[in-house]
């Protein structure tokens, strides 16, 4: 199963051509997709500012999610996450360790573009 992180939630809804491509492979696929509270909240945030037709859109799209929790297993994913990286030198955001978490946590794939994800150990990330 797929996690779809902001990054691909905001190009499909702006009609970019390869995240329309993907989201067209995996409805024919049937395949239950989700999302991170974090996601969720980034994509939402911008819906909400846009307001009219692009939040009704969003909206619509959201409905069709499983949402997964942000809860005490996914915040200590998270903490053991960002600290293996710090030890690499990195620094990640927190909403990106808790997006990163999540989708880590309940085996699933990241869909993303965003190549901070491509860093972080025992995550499966596919790009599109």
């Amino acid at each position: 199963m797929r996690c779809l992180d902001a990054s691909f939630v905001v190009d499909l809804l702006a009609g970019d051509p390869a995240a329309a491509r993907k989201a067209a492979e995996l409805e024919v696929s049937g395949e239950r997709l989700s999302i991170s509270v974090p996601a969720m909240a980034e994509v939402l945030m911008g819906a909400h500012f846009a307001g009219g037709g692009y939040l009704r859109k969003t909206l619509e799209l959201m409905a069709g999610l499983e949402v997964l929790p942000a809860d005490a297993a996914v915040g200590a994913e998270a903490g053991e996450l960002g600290a293996e990286l710090m030890r690499r030198g990195e620094r990640p955001a927190a909403s990106d360790l808790i997006v990163a978490a999540s989708a880590r946590l309940h085996r699933k794939i990241l869909l993303t573009r965003d190549g901070a994800f491509s860093t972080m150990p025992g995550l499966a990330v596919e790009t599109y």
